[in-house]
């Protein structure tokens, strides 16, 4: 005769059946890892040849003096620059997107076209101890512009002074778009300011940031994509986002940046996050902090993030499917073996395989119902089995029906999801205490010591 265990004991085992089903639940989670690094790999070879995430500064002025460097036994002369501000500028862009895919992979890529004005005007002061107008090397001047990936540059890159066009050469760039641009020679007396007309095209993936400088600088951006994401160190003093695209528009002043007009040292490249926008996070350079604002052509699901935070619930699918059988076995009497509990917990855990597997191919939403489909009529089925009742299977179907269907309300609602998930675990604690309250965990036990007293 097979002995029969207690409540308390079987409660234990199904809790140590659940802890073992931890280690499967982090594979699946480091799987969607890896899928996710290798989506990005994916996204960086659609992009290769073509531009990775822009940052564009500039214009600015380099202007080269000569200066008196004192050494140990003698006094040299040394070639340096300072980087001029414009006043004020107001630049354009128009981004077009394109979805390009590689296998199930796929990535945004824009061409853009980037116009501006911009005014410079040479301040009396300096801002460099000893140096005077007339240390600068006025005519070796040169208009500056960055852009942190040339490749996506092309041939309609134009540069007008004074009604006359300026001929550009590539490189030189500035170091807050990683030494790479262009440049074109200019010659000015800065006496009066120079106004400056510029325009070129540009290609690149994914977002575009602009480094602000100077006294004043207006940003207007408008693309037909209708998910942007704004970010970096500023935002945008008003936007327009609809179903048809977007418009955004900066107003970004010289006090916000906390940069001199004229600097000795051009600040360096701002923080690129790993998604590709511009970190908060200023990069400390030698010349203060360089900052930008930053326009992300964000796809409209992230399939990874949300296939990595269902995986995060594992334990609640787990948890509320052995709580069921558990009542079964307990409260109405049905026999429910170890190897029934961990068979059903892998189902449970390959959910989440088949949800990113077909993730990939379909989207997310219809993975979902796809993947949550095939567990539950599997699990239902083998309930009817184990239970020995198809009543009872169907309150299986059942309740895993609404516990994937709270899933995904509880995926879509980020702001609320945590309230609605204790509130459900605290209902579900209630309902086993209350459906437990006249068990004896160790009756079992308790009747095995009596006969063998007796």
């Amino acid at each position: 005769m097979v002995r029969e265990r207690s409540p308390g004991v079987k409660l234990l085992l199904v809790s140590l059946v659940a802890l073992a089903l931890a280690l499967p639940l982090l594979l699946v989670y480091a799987l969607v890892n890896d899928r996710e690094t290798q989506s990005f790999t994916a996204q960086q070879a659609i992009t290769a040849g073509w531009g990775g995430n822009q940052v564009v500064s500039g214009p600015v002025i380099a202007i080269p003096y000569k200066r008196q460097q004192v050494q140990v036994t003698r006094s040299v002369e040394v070639r340096d620059e300072l980087s001029l501000s414009p006043a004020s500028q107001s630049v354009e862009t128009t981004l077009e997107p394109q979805t390009r895919r590689k296998s199930i992979y796929s990535s945004v890529i824009y061409r853009a076209t980037l116009s501006g004005t911009a005014r410079f005007e040479l301040p009396q002061e300096l801002g460099v101890p000893g140096l005077s107008r007339a240390d600068l090397m006025l005519d070796e001047a040169e208009l500056r512009f960055g852009v942190s990936d040339p490749r996506g540059l092309q041939s309609d890159a134009k540069l007008s002074v004074a009604g006359g066009e300026i001929a550009l050469q590539p490189g030189k760039g500035l170091a807050s778009s990683n030494n790479a641009g262009f440049h074109g020679s200019l010659d000015w007396n800065g006496a009066t300011p120079l106004d400056i007309q510029w325009s070129y095209g540009l290609r690149g993936s994914r977002s575009i940031a602009l480094v602000p400088r100077g006294g004043t600088t207006e940003w207007t951006v408008r693309s037909p994509w209708p998910h942007p994401g704004f970010g970096g160190s500023f935002l945008p003093e008003r936007s327009e986002v609809k179903d048809s695209g977007f418009t955004a528009h900066y107003a970004i002043a010289n006090l916000a940046l906390g940069q001199a007009m004229v600097l000795d040292d051009d600040p360096g490249m701002p923080m690129i996050g790993a998604d590709g926008m511009v970190d908060t996070r200023a990069y400390e350079g030698a010349s203060g902090a360089t900052m930008a604002a930053s326009i992300g052509l964000i796809e409209p699901v992230d399939l990874y993030s949300r296939v990595d935070r269902s995986v995060k619930y594992g334990f609640l699918f787990i948890g509320f499917t052995f709580l069921a059988f558990l009542m079964f076995d307990i409260v109405g009497g049905a026999r429910v073996a170890a190897a029934e509990y961990f068979l059903t917990g892998a189902a449970l855990v390959l959910f989440f395989v088949l949800l990113l597997a077909f993730a990939e191919v379909i989207g997310f939403a219809l993975a979902y119902l796809v993947a949550s489909g095939g567990v539950i009529g599997l699990l239902t089925a083998y309930s009817a089995a184990v239970l020995k009742s198809r009543r009872r299977a169907g309150f299986i179907g059942a309740l895993l029906l609404a516990l994937y269907a709270l899933i995904y309300v509880l995926l879509s609602l980020e702001a609320f999801s945590l309230l609605i998930g204790s509130v459900l675990l605290f209902l579900a604690l209630a309902g086993v205490m209350y459906a437990t309250r006249n068990v004896e965990w160790s009756r079992i036990a308790q009747q095995a010591g009596e006969a063998a007293g007796g």
